[in-house]
């Protein structure tokens, strides 16, 4: 899983996603606050959905779109992939199940196979999207990428948890994003071993 530079420095490269577009998404805040938090010998690039068209099977035959090429090959670049999803009507959202189905083809050039994989999800609601991450995990099984299982993070009634400009403010879930990170450090460590 790790290239030969990677291998040098020992810095672990993840690649943040969420899957909400809302200007003021509590899933976006979420990625920055575990970008702030990560762990040393980690860092983050947060890579912005909006740039990826609706999946369209004659685009693709007619070539992919350069917005497609590079989120696949940030991908393909990073040790691990951390996903912030929203829940929308129990499910993922069709903005994050649109840049999966992208980067899951062709299936012979896609990078998510055998990818270390680490969700977590922020809602005003009760249930902080477990129902959206449950079926992540479903698509994350299709797809062979390898998602670390605990610890979950369910990020519920976000707008208590982040100000206005949308900073963490909550310290309790801060300590959750790194106690995530962490694990989520280990296994990508341990998947590179095998």
């Amino acid at each position: 899983m790790m290239d030969q530079a990677q291998t040098l420095d020992q810095t672990l490269r993840i690649l943040g996603i969420a899957g909400s577009l809302r200007k003021g998404s509590y899933n976006m805040a979420a990625l920055r606050a575990a970008q702030e938090r990560m762990p040393e010998g980690m860092k983050m690039e947060i890579f912005d959905l909006a740039t990826i068209p609706l999946y369209n099977g004659d685009v693709e035959l007619a070539g992919i779109p350069d917005s497609v090429q590079r989120f696949k090959a940030k991908i393909k670049q990073a040790d691990g992939l951390l996903i912030a999803t929203p829940e929308y009507n129990y499910s993922v959202s069709g903005v994050l199940k649109n840049a999966i189905d992208w980067a899951s083809r062709p299936p012979k050039d896609t990078p998510l196979p055998r990818k270390p994989v680490a969700i977590m999800g922020a809602s005003v609601g009760v249930f902080g999207t477990a129902r959206a991450q449950y079926d992540l995990r479903k698509i994350c099984v299709c797809l062979n990428a390898f998602v670390l299982n605990r610890p979950e993070l369910f990020i519920a009634k976000a707008q208590e948890k982040f100000d206005a400009t949308g900073q963490l403010t909550d310290e309790e879930t801060g300590k959750r994003i790194r106690e995530l990170l962490e694990a989520f450090q280990s296994w990508i460590l341990r998947l590179g071993r095998e």
